[in-house]
């Protein structure tokens, strides 16, 4: 099965989402939420994420996760992950409530493209200070593409994870998974990368966009939004419509892509100094907003 097949059928099999000028969307992708151990990469970034996302909420935007939201190579079950994070979780609780929660499988979460896996560890979760369970994420639906459709001019985005270009870590991700979990969760902790990662390997990274690149170009440059390799990009009207949100594992940063006002934009959150010497966290804006009606091809 090649990269295009698999691209093919995940915008074929799409959750086709409306929308217009006035909806507000921020996407995420690659939060890899751990057990807040030594190799939890979302750990270091938790606090600045979770501001972000109740800004977000706060302002009426709906949440798109791209996939690799829950690190679950190098972690054996949801549980701990939540226990670890608890509070970021219980946010995304209030958008999901609100059906302001769409959410997209990767590869390191790929056991969620099993509705039964979902139903069973993300419906509920027990709450020790009254000794039952509680409803967490009931009914939430999760998806390889989603297709998000303006509802005045027709124009479509799709949004997957984008690790269908990347056949090692698609077809046989349970290896992949294994070898994280046994050999490179222990190393990573002192400092070596896993090579088989786009992430960390620049050559696999390139290799990836350019297949993803190849399948926009045969589909009439339909604008395309991924994660997976961890590399923000941001095209200009008439290049080739290829996006990627980044990571939310950037070292001291969160990566991001807005839409609002039919306007795309690439934000990043940080950590900033004051004058007075205060911490606080600032969003910025990297590139955009864009129109996009201006990526539109007939």
């Amino acid at each position: 099965m090649s990269s295009k097949t698999r691209l093919d059928r995940a915008f074929r099999d799409a959750k086709r989402i409306p929308f217009d000028d006035s909806s507000k969307l921020i996407l995420f992708s690659d939060c890899h939420r751990g057990d807040n151990s030594f190799a939890d990469d979302f750990a270091n970034n938790r606090n600045i994420y979770y501001h972000a996302l109740k800004h977000y909420y706060t302002e009426g935007f709906s949440y798109c996760e791209i996939g690799d939201g829950d690190e679950l190579w190098e972690n054996l079950s949801f549980e701990s992950i939540l226990d670890a994070h608890k509070n970021v979780y219980l946010l995304m609780k209030l958008f999901h409530d609100q059906g302001r929660l769409h959410m997209i499988w990767g590869n390191h979460d790929m056991v969620y493209k099993n509705p039964k896996y979902v139903e069973k560890h993300l419906s509920t979760y027990f709450d020790p200070k009254i000794g039952e369970d509680v409803d967490l994420f009931c009914g939430i639906e999760y998806h390889e593409g989603i297709v998000l459709q303006h509802s005045d001019t027709g124009q479509e985005l799709f949004l997957t994870h984008g690790h269908q270009a990347d056949w090692w870590n698609y077809l046989f991700w349970k290896w992949s998974r294994f070898m994280v979990r046994i050999l490179w969760k222990p190393l990573n902790v002192m400092g070596i990368a896993d090579p088989t990662s786009p992430a960390k390997n620049y050559k696999e990274l390139i290799k990836v966009e350019r297949r993803t690149k190849k399948w926009i170009i045969a589909n009439n440059n339909l604008i395309t939004i991924t994660g997976h390799t961890h590399r923000p990009r941001f095209p200009e009207p008439g290049d080739i419509a290829y996006f990627n949100d980044g990571s939310c594992v950037h070292p001291r940063s969160i990566t991001g892509l807005e839409i609002e006002n039919g306007k795309i934009s690439l934000i990043k959150w940080q950590i900033v100094t004051t004058e007075d010497g205060t911490l606080k966290i600032d969003r910025f804006l990297l590139e955009g907003p864009t129109a996009l009606i201006d990526y539109k091809t007939e």
